[in-house]
């Protein structure tokens, strides 16, 4: 920087020089040359100290006031050399306003002003004066830019606490208006922001990621930020800085990615989504630690592996149960109930599936042909249950009492952090560490959404447990980024047949807590989290077994729901479970009819707005070309609703209901038409 500096200053000093000198030999006009000499001496004055304090000055306007100074110089050179003319002709000739010999002047004064204010912007804080700068006049038509540079410069060279106020500063302006925002990335002010975030002090390192964080407005600016090299510094603040700066940090994080996608990968090559886990998973579920039994009130997420106790029963067995589809799990009779057992068997079966291998694609998962399939499995690491009574572990984030040996404990697996990881948080108060748990759900939120590698390292550690956990036990706002994070990742593993294989099998404890907490809110049925439950539910219409239909009955009564969205979003999760692409569409579609839900589809064919009606349609499609001979089907009166269908233009210029309106149309006028099951 010293050396750029000291290269641009060479040519205005030697202009500054030369307009001396040829000031000295006017001929005429002596008295103006004479003011123009006088200024420009003072204005090489502090072009040369500002060449000694090279290693001081602030590049961004350094440059504009040099190249401004520059170009004055270059007109006063110009006028002072026309006075130098001698002889009578050549003065005769030689035309000068004396409006020119003002404007120049003025001109010099402007440079003056500019350099000093320079100077003084970028001493060192202690060599300062403390008087307000005032305004550059290179600045005038645009005072805002004037206060970026004072309060970018004090970034540089200021103390701890003038750094933190302008940080501050930053943050305000920032807030006010894009182009603000703009200008400051244009004028240098990310790279001082991000030495004092990993720096600074900790007000100084809050307002710093929180101004960063503000910065990113566009894609072009993550990018610009990413490129400076915010990765690793937000890394290392996630992993040892203050909890108010990491949640500063993981507000930015979850920003980034949702304005510039592409900067997900580089978030994660730095480490920053096991992080962010481990701050999910800090007071949600422990490791290495030693809890007092909990009452079984705290524990209704234990009934995720009750199924699996009991080495005859399937997991999801609703055979059992009359109406199977709104049967829940229920607990097994073994004896002595012990619902601690169970919910250590969670967190050990969880924390113990990180060591082995995955299990072969296909085996017992995501519903491929093959002899035995839809067969209950038993649950591996589960038929021990009080294997291990010296460790409790609680899924509750409250009434635990650590461990002595709970800090120099290391993770079961070198992916998974442990909660300790982090020195010092356990001391912060509640209110931070809600606001940091929910940030760390909204950052996982944001950087899952479309990406399989970070939804693969995100279900690969704790993430999906503590989500199940945060679903029933967090605060409403970490419910709902919960809710969120598991709809962007389910979404991810419905495209990717290796990333739904391996983190949502059906014998995955973790998956299955996270089902049961997605089927509880459902059943509510008027939950805030209700509609991105009801997308990863209908994400995950793949993964079920042909015994697992209670969650059919749930999504069809939600139909009849007043709220258009719910309803919607109700179908669309209705039509991956009834779909020709869902190996088990035939046992989905007559668990869609047992429900009730052909009475609930032709009213919002009928009278449904479009974003209901057309997947309403498609919905009944499916049921009509899968199961066409149903008497429900005859009874409803269903081939009627497909003919008006066919008849309405908005619905048949769809392109999804195109050509399987009409094959279902004509599948169901073959069985229809039978016997005592023909409408005529």
């Amino acid at each position: 920087m010293a050396a750029i500096v000291k290269e641009i200053l060479a040519r205005p000093i030697q202009l500054a020089d030369q307009v001396t000198k040829a000031a000295d030999e006017a001929h005429s006009f002596k008295q103006d040359c004479a003011e123009i000499k006088s200024k420009t001496e003072k204005l090489a004055g502090l072009l040369r100290q500002a060449a000694r304090a090279s290693n001081e000055l602030y590049e961004r306007p350094t440059r504009r006031i040099i190249d401004e100074t520059e170009q004055n110089l270059d007109k006063a050179l110009t006028l002072v050399i026309k006075c130098r003319a001698n002889g009578l002709m050549k003065r005769v000739f030689t035309i000068i306003p004396a409006a020119a010999f003002r404007k120049t002047a003025q001109q010099l004064e402007n440079s003056i002003g500019d350099m000093s204010w320079l100077l003084r912007v970028s001493a060192p804080s202690g060599d300062r004066d403390d008087v307000y700068l005032g305004l550059p006049p290179i600045a005038s038509n645009e005072p805002i830019l004037c206060l970026i540079w004072e309060q970018v410069a004090i970034l540089y060279t200021g103390s701890g606490e003038d750094r933190a106020d302008a940080a501050a500063s930053l943050v305000s302006l920032a807030k006010d208006n894009n182009r603000y925002v703009k200008l400051i990335i244009e004028e240098g002010g990310v790279p001082p922001l991000l030495k004092m975030a990993k720096e600074g002090g900790q007000e100084g390192q809050e307002n710093a990621a929180k101004a960063i964080g503000l910065l990113g407005q566009d894609p072009e600016s993550v990018e610009q930020i990413v490129n400076a090299g915010v990765c690793p510094v937000f890394a290392k603040i996630l992993k040892e800085g203050h909890m108010k700066v990491q949640t500063e940090v993981a507000l930015a994080v979850s920003e980034f990615a949702d304005r510039h996608p592409k900067c997900q990968d580089p978030f994660a090559q730095n480490n920053v989504i096991r992080l962010l886990v481990s701050h999910l998973a800090f007071e949600t579920i422990q490791e290495h630690s030693k809890y007092v039994i909990p009452n079984k009130q705290q524990l209704s997420i234990h009934s995720i592996v009750m199924a699996n106790n009991n080495p005859n029963r399937n997991e999801y067995d609703h055979n059992k149960h009359p109406g199977g589809s709104t049967a829940h799990v229920s607990h097994p009779i073994t004896g002595n109930h012990n619902p601690i057992n169970q919910m250590q068997s969670v967190v050990n079966s969880t924390l113990a599936s990180k060591k082995s291998p995955s299990p072969s694609p296909g085996h017992g998962h995501d519903q491929s042909p093959g002899p035995g399939h839809g067969q209950g499995m038993k649950q591996p690491g589960l038929h021990n249950q009080n294997q291990n009574q010296n460790q409790n572990y609680n899924v509750s984030p409250h009434h635990h009492h650590p461990h002595p040996n709970h800090n120099n404990a290391k993770p079961h697996h070198p992916n998974a952090l442990s909660g300790a990881s982090i020195k010092g948080r356990e001391y912060e108060d509640p209110e931070t560490k809600a606001k940091m748990k929910a940030m760390a759900a909204r950052a996982l939120w944001k950087l899952a959404k479309g990406n399989v590698a970070v939804c693969r390292s995100i279900t690969e550690s704790r993430a999906l447990l503590c989500f199940a956990v945060l679903l029933e036990k967090g605060s409403e706002i970490v419910q709902e980024y919960s809710a969120k994070a598991l709809m962007e990742i389910t979404a991810v593993a419905e495209q990717n047949v290796d990333l739904r294989r391996n983190a949502f099998k059906p014998t995955s404890p973790a998956c299955k807590a996270v089902v049961e907490q997605l089927l509880k809110i459902i059943e509510e049925g008027n939950s805030h989290l209700l509609e991105p439950c009801i997308q990863a539910v209908g994400n995950l219409a793949r993964t079920f077994r042909a015994t697992e239909t209670r969650l059919i009955e749930p999504l069809v009564k939600l139909l009849d729901e007043r709220e258009t969205d719910i309803s919607a979003a109700a179908v669309i999760a209705l039509n991956k479970f009834a779909c020709t692409e869902n190996f088990l569409h035939l046992n989905h579609c007559k668990a869609i009819i047992d429900a009730g839900g052909a009475k609930h589809l032709i009213q919002l064919v009928y009278f449904g707005e479009q974003m209901v009606q057309i997947p309403s349609l498609i919905l009944l499609c499916y049921i009509s070309l899968h199961i066409p001979d149903s008497e429900t089907l005859a009874q409803e009166e269903v081939l009627i609703v497909l003919e008006w269908s066919s008849k309405q233009a908005h619905l048949v210029n769809e392109p999804s209901v195109e050509t399987l309106l009409p094959e279902a149309k004509s599948r169901l006028e073959l069985y229809q038409s039978r016997g005592t099951r023909g409408f005529y």
